[in-house]
């Protein structure tokens, strides 16, 4: 049970994070500076759009100011490694989260095949004569499996929608940057 409670901790602490993380990335959204980066961009004012994108605090906003501000040495690999890096905050935690998820019924388990060679073993000492014993242990083996399965599933739900919102983040990216890059090209004519 000291495993699964370590990994019950641990993964509360990993899911309240990644809240209180996609918590700050909703509040930093800012699409306003978006359209202005934009704007500033397809009328070829890259010193302007990089003036109105400094401090950018939102996801999108950093991929693009870091292609602005590389604009001459590489904008679209400045951009891929912002967005990398954005990513990579972004995951933060995840592999740990599904980690739990895999290993939590598994140490239940562990804990009630463990339990069950002791009760046989009891049941070897006592013989027939006390079944209760046994019949007691095997009860309380069975409640690592229930808690294992109950860490995994309590882990499973906020790990699919941080998953979920990683994804939609990263399609947003692409589809961010490749307007960028448009409105780029459409500046330098």
């Amino acid at each position: 049970m000291w495993p699964l409670l370590i990994c019950s901790v641990l993964s509360l602490a990993i899911i309240f994070e990644r809240a209180r993380f996609w918590w700050r990335v909703n509040r930093r959204k800012d699409g306003n500076l978006l359209d202005s980066i934009f704007e500033l961009v397809e009328r070829g004012d890259h010193q302007g759009a990089i003036t109105s994108g400094t401090g950018a605090k939102d996801i999108e906003g950093r991929v693009l100011l870091a292609g602005l501000l590389n604009h001459d040495h590489g904008l679209k690999e400045s951009m891929e490694a912002e967005a990398v890096e954005q990513i990579e905050r972004m995951k933060s935690g995840m592999n740990v989260l599904d980690t739990i998820i895999t290993m939590a019924p598994l140490l239940g388990i562990l804990g009630t095949v463990l339990g069950i060679i002791e009760s046989f073993d009891l049941l070897s000492l006592s013989g027939i004569q006390d079944p209760k014993a046994v019949i007691g242990g095997i009860s309380q083996a069975l409640i690592t499996t229930a808690s294992g399965l109950t860490v995994a599933l309590v882990t499973l739900m906020p790990y699919n929608y941080y998953l979920t919102r990683i994804e939609s983040t990263v399609r947003r990216i692409e589809k961010v940057g490749t307007r960028f890059e448009l409105a780029y090209q459409k500046g330098l004519k």
